[in-house]
């Protein structure tokens, strides 16, 4: 791997003996959203993943793992939680509960493994990316190995597009 820098996640990844690639792309701070490090890494947006945190009003704390270029539906990803309601998790409190700051908040190796749910649209590629758990690095990945191994649930969970 090189002179790249490991991080938690892709630690946990190599100790599960699954294949990934680090992918380093530059970061702008006024633009750490999936959009720039898709144009970054030269790739389809549709297939570099945000990682959001979200609060279901009874069940707590849930990951949504999403398309780049999508917006998270608050009522479908609250019905795949088994929850009525949900809302984005404050961004002062991602770091305490996750380990992660936006723009580096990975599915893999959170502070304590929450319920995890990937778009139906992850599993259409080969492989996917997703943070590597810090600005500035993503992991390249099959999306089922990853879905398999942080134990998500494949579900419809954004804005339809029109």
């Amino acid at each position: 791997m090189g002179k790249q820098q490991k991080t938690n996640a892709s630690r946990l990844l190599e100790r599960a003996k699954i294949p990934f690639s680090l992918q380093p792309y530059e970061v702008d701070e006024e633009h750490l959203d999936a959009v720039h490090v898709a144009a970054s890494l030269g790739e389809d947006v549709a297939r570099v993943f945000k990682t959001i945190v979200l609060r279901g009003e009874r069940r707590g704390l849930f990951v949504c793992v999403v398309p780049g270029d999508a917006e998270v539906d608050l009522k479908k990803a609250a019905r795949a939680a088994g929850d009525k309601k949900a809302e984005l998790l404050p961004l002062k409190e991602l770091l305490p509960n996750t380990g992660y700051i936006r723009g580096g908040c990975s599915p893999v190796g959170m502070k304590k493994q929450l319920p995890t749910y990937f778009h139906a649209s992850a599993t259409e590629y080969p492989e996917i990316y997703v943070s590597a758990g810090v600005r500035g690095l993503q992991l390249c990945i099959a999306p089922q190995a990853l879905i398999d191994y942080v134990g998500a649930e494949v579900v419809d969970l954004i804005v339809n597009r029109e």
